[in-house]
């Protein structure tokens, strides 16, 4: 049998979803838990793969298996068995050709830019004590879904078959004393959010005009985007998946 697994993470001591050879992972944290419990090797396949120190509030992952279990009692056994910073929020059948990675049809990202300092935040946002003008982001934002290849915004020498990717949810939001930006693809290139907030915010500091997102993008070339923002301030909100996978 295939079972999709949904979970959340705070990534802030794992290096990245992804199976590392000299690191910490969640996919390795969580293949232990299941192994031990299931008594059999149990191996997994994210729907995506987060950066160091990148959170995850939904995440989907598969994995098959022959022993027979009840999925909420293997939920709460592996909520138990897992460290605090991994929590499983549901286990269910589905049909035997579903992928979690490819058949996922969306995935959503929030950044947290903290607008003021806040000691109890200092680990979930990106304190900016730079002055925005938020206006001027939000123009820059809409240049986004004027193209699909994002090259520009790609980590070098990233191995991928193209750098592609239709957007189709780019926005911010002022909520309390943060700015937050929501960006929903089809698909992802490696630091790509980060490094869209990044050239944001050089917009929304006057060190890049609006029209420059233009130039940028068709540049296809990284060093023309702006920084990567850190990587404590981004979460993976919601991976979508057509409802027909599901037995």
């Amino acid at each position: 049998m295939r079972y999709f697994i949904e979970l959340s993470y705070n990534g802030k001591a794992y290096h990245g979803w992804q199976v590392q050879p000299n690191a910490i992972s969640v996919q390795e944290v969580l293949e232990k838990g299941l192994s031990t419990l299931l008594k059999e090797k149990i191996s997994t396949m994210g729907a995506g793969r987060t950066d160091a120190g990148v959170h995850a509030i939904q995440l989907f992952a598969h994995f098959d298996t022959d022993v027979i279990f009840e999925e909420h009692m293997l939920q709460y056994k592996l909520n138990s068995f897992l460290p605090e910073a991994i929590s499983i929020q549901n286990i269910f059948k589905v049909k035997a050709d579903a992928h979690a990675r490819f058949d996922a049809v969306s995935r959503q990202y929030l950044y947290r830019i903290a607008l003021q300092k806040n000691p109890f935040n200092t680990e979930q946002a990106f304190l900016l004590k730079a002055k925005l003008d938020i206006d001027r982001i939000k123009e820059a934002t809409k240049i986004l879904f004027d193209y699909k290849n994002f090259q520009c915004f790609s980590k070098s020498n990233t191995d991928v078959k193209t750098y592609n990717c239709n957007i189709m949810k780019a926005q911010w939001e002022v909520v309390g004393n943060e700015l937050q930006f929501t960006i929903k693809a089809d698909r992802f290139l490696r630091n790509m959010v980060r490094a869209i907030v990044g050239t944001l915010i050089n917009v929304g500091v006057g060190k890049l005009e609006v029209n420059d997102m233009h130039n940028i993008i068709k540049s296809k070339n990284r060093s023309e985007a702006g920084f990567s923002v850190p990587a404590h301030a981004l979460y993976l909100t919601e991976v979508a998946y057509p409802k027909t996978i599901k037995l």
